[in-house]
This record gives C-alpha cells, structure tokens and sequence, in this order.
C-alpha cells in the first residue's frame, strides 16, 4: 500500500463543492425534486421511467421476457438521463422519492401503483403474470428470493464500490481499489461456485433472480462494464461465463439491454419504446459500454 492522505474528518461534515469524477454534478446530500417536470404517459398499462444502466436493464429485459411469453405486458419506456440530472424532476420524484431509476408505474387500478427499487418492480411484475420467472410458494421461491435479494445488497460493492473508485474516481486510491476488488472477486467465486452445480441461480429455472444478477456479474465477466475483465481475471469463473453467454442469447435479453440506451451508435439506441415494431431497424443484442 502506497497511499498516504494528511485528510482528517471534521467533526461535522458540510457540504461544500462537488467532488469531482463523472457524476460530480448530480451527487448531493439532500433528497427531493430540484424542478418541476411533469412525465410522459404513453397508452399502455405499464409505464417505465428509466435508463439502460443494468438496474434499468433488469425491467426491460424482463417485460420483454413476459412478452415472449405471450402475456400482456405490453408498455412505454421512457428515458431518464441520469446523466443529466432527470431523476430530480418533480414528476419522477413523485413516482420514486429516493431519485434512482428504474421506477414503473401500473395504470391498471384506481389509483394508479407506483413501483421502485428494481428488485421490488422484479417481484411486483412477477406477481402480475401468474408468477412469472418467481415460483408462487415453497423452497424455490424462497432460493429464487434468496439469490434476488443477494443481488440487490451485493452490488453496490461492484457499482458505487469497485466501479466508482476502479473507472470513476477523480484520484486512484490504492486502499479503496484493493478493498472493493476483493470484495468483487469474492463474489464472483460465490457466484461461480453456485453455477458450478446448477444451470441458473435458483435451480435449473430462468428466474428474476437471473434476470436481476446478469446484468451486473454477467456483463462485468463479459467485458460490458468498467473495462475490468483482464484487471479481475474474469477467465477464472468459467461458470460465471456460461450462464452469462446464456443469457445473453435469450432474444428478450437482447431486445431489454437497448431499451432506453442514449449512448454508442443511433443503431443500438432506443430513447423510448411503445411497441415492439420499434425494434425494426436497431442493432439488438450489440454491447454498448456505458
């Protein structure tokens, strides 16, 4: 270890200039809606605020899942550029007061229902369709929500841990690179070891678990994020690889991971979605790095 800091903590920290590094100008200490916006409502029963990051791609890669299955899941994507601060808008705060996408809203009551927190919109959307990809009781339901909730309390190790401080932090700091590094490679061994026994997460199975894991691990081995895969010997959780290169090869994978993309070429971008005719002329299932 070669860093040194003469950084000592005050005894209350103040809020006094952002940071630095990429999301320097949309960090902040305080909760709530920085200007009115209303959002846009589309005609069909599921209305999906969010952005193509893998918490974003968990929803559409699902909804598209169901409508492979043939249910009526039909729905809007519309884009919030995270980048540019939309989170904040009055409109998205009222359907997610916590400012993080994604957040779903299902106009099929009176009122409608708000949903956020990728993993509950996983379970909401589930429950909807005759528990689709979550069995309805038992032990596998219990493993497919054991492997879910491992997910949703293992990766902001990988993303605001690894990711922030290995690809985005303004300085490189030794100590917090090695801490969340082997952090992330003990969880890619939990996950390795997990598929060194059973096709999916959860058994033999496609479950939400699946659905909300890939695009985090399964991208990360895949080279998707950060440019990390030779720093993380990827190559060393071939298990990993497998399910991930299965995944990506279920057509409903591909059309989700483009749906509301703002980056890479025209081609693999779709700011919003309302019919699966939008998909007409796009470069589906291409990796973009975000």
């Amino acid at each position: 270890m070669n860093d040194t800091s003469t950084y000592q903590p005050p005894k209350v920290w103040e809020w006094r200039a952002p940071s630095g590094g990429k999301f320097a100008n949309i960090n902040r200490p305080i909760a709530g809606a920085t200007h009115e916006k209303s959002l846009p409502v589309g005609s069909h029963r599921f209305q999906l605020y969010s952005m193509a990051t893998p918490n974003g791609v968990k929803v559409t890669h699902m909804l598209e899942e169901l409508l492979d299955r043939g249910d009526a899941a039909e729905y809007d994507a519309w884009t919030i550029n995270i980048f540019e601060g939309e989170q904040f808008t009055s409109g998205f705060v009222d359907i997610n007061p916590n400012s993080k996408i994604p957040a779903l809203v299902d106009k099929g009551g009176s009122p409608p229902t708000r949903v956020f927190e990728s993993g509950s919109i996983l379970v909401y959307l589930a429950e909807q369709f005759d528990s689709a990809f979550l069995p309805p009781s038992g032990a596998a339901r219990t493993e497919t929500l054991n492997w879910l909730f491992w997910q949703m309390g293992s990766a902001p190790f990988l993303g605001g841990g690894f990711g922030h401080f290995y690809a985005y932090a303004p300085t490189k700091i030794e100590y917090a690179i090695n801490r969340f590094t082997m952090e992330v490679k003990r969880q890619l061994d939990v996950l390795n070891q997990r598929l060194a026994n059973s096709r999916y997460l959860a058994g033999e199975k496609f479950t939400i678990a699946d659905i909300a894991t890939w695009p985090w691990y399964g991208w990360l081995v895949m080279g998707r994020l950060y440019n990390a895969e030779a720093f993380l010997d990827v190559d060393t959780y071939p298990h990993v690889k497998r399910w991930a290169d299965e995944i990506q090869a279920r057509p409903a994978a591909q059309r989700g991971m483009i749906v509301n993309r703002v980056w890479g070429d025209a081609a693999s971008q779709m700011r919003e979605r309302h019919s699966s005719t939008d998909f007409a002329g796009k470069r589906v299932g291409v990796f973009e790095k975000i």
